[in-house]
């Protein structure tokens, strides 16, 4: 919308605003019950849910979404998880349903509820802990980026779509691990605390952020033996590359990804280093750090069968 001139009405900066939004009790109060009752009558206004108003006709605009989503609820609802980090910048992701954060007390339940069609379900929340500190002076209200990742990793439907969304925010350089820390330490009983914790650090040391000594281990508990680490190689242009674990005898190279795959530059030059691998004959296999640390029997299992494709045999066989 236009930016009003300075002679405009309270109700002209009002919709600008709300992006032309507002509930039924602001109209009537900028003009009068029977102005509000004809503008709708007469299809100039449209009635989109039980106390609010849109002064189009048109198709929603996603932040006029938002706005329904909000005045719905109350003014005093806070935008929040997905729907929030996604208004805040985090690329890659469908925010839907919009979830909102309401202060313990509200009368309004957890619930989830379609406003009409063309609109995104909406899911409200109540927040145990909202300080000051966690929400941002956006249009509607919004909590800041931390908090909408952290929240977002809580209601996600699986572990692995909770990583993806905090790594991705991480690698995006919204926020920083530090950052995410600070609102877990505020959230005691927040789904998820210790994932999000480890995703953070992840996506911030990349592959990284598995040790050499965490590879090693597993490969001893497993009988496996013993590969070389950070092995220092050149790719097809001449450039020095250090891989992260290598079997030189049987020429199996493992990579051991952390969050930063997330990011399209990190994941096309790591397929470009994979396939100068792959050309000069070598086996690659990739793990995340995750699966490393909290499904080891299953790495293991597929390094084994590895190895012994290229003629490595355990001891006694």
């Amino acid at each position: 919308m236009r930016i009003p001139p300075d002679d405009a009405s309270d109700l002209d900066w009002l919709l600008f605003d709300q992006s032309g939004v507002l509930t039924w009790a602001q109209a009537a109060q900028a003009l009068t019950p029977a102005r509000v009752r004809h503008l709708v009558a007469s299809g100039r206004w449209r009635r989109w849910c039980r106390g609010v108003l849109v002064t189009h006709a048109t198709e929603l605009t996603r932040q006029q979404q938002l706005w329904v989503a909000v005045l719905s609820v109350g003014r005093d609802a806070v935008l929040a998880g997905l729907g929030a980090a996604v208004a805040s910048g985090l690329r890659g992701f469908r925010p839907e349903p919009i979830d909102l954060l309401v202060r313990e007390g509200r009368s309004s339940a957890v619930a989830r509820r379609r406003l009409q069609p063309g609109m995104p379900g909406v899911r409200v929340h109540r927040a145990r802990t909202l300080p000051s500190e966690h929400v941002q002076p956006a249009r509607p209200m919004r909590t800041v980026t931390a908090r909408s990742l952290v929240d977002a990793a809580s209601w996600a439907r699986s572990d692995d779509e909770a990583r993806r969304v905090v790594a991705a925010g991480c690698q995006q350089r919204l926020v920083t691990p530090a950052e995410i820390a600070a609102v877990v330490d505020r959230l005691p009983r927040a789904r998820r605390r210790a994932l999000v914790l480890e995703t953070a650090r992840d996506a911030q040391g990349g592959a990284e952020a598995l040790s050499e000594i965490d590879f090693l281990r597993l490969c001893r508990r497993y009988g496996l033996p013993r590969p070389d680490l950070q092995e220092r190689r050149r790719d097809a242009s001449g450039r020095v590359r250090y891989l992260d674990a290598y079997w030189r005898l049987w020429r199996l190279h493992v990579e051991v990804d952390g969050a930063h795959h997330l990011d399209v530059r990190h994941w096309e030059a790591d397929m470009r280093r994979q396939n100068d691998v792959w050309i000069s004959g070598d086996r690659v296999l990739r793990f995340s750090a995750w699966q490393v640390r909290h499904a080891p029997a299953e790495v293991a299992q597929q390094l084994r069968r590895a190895l012994a494709a290229a003629g490595w045999a355990p001891d006694g066989m």
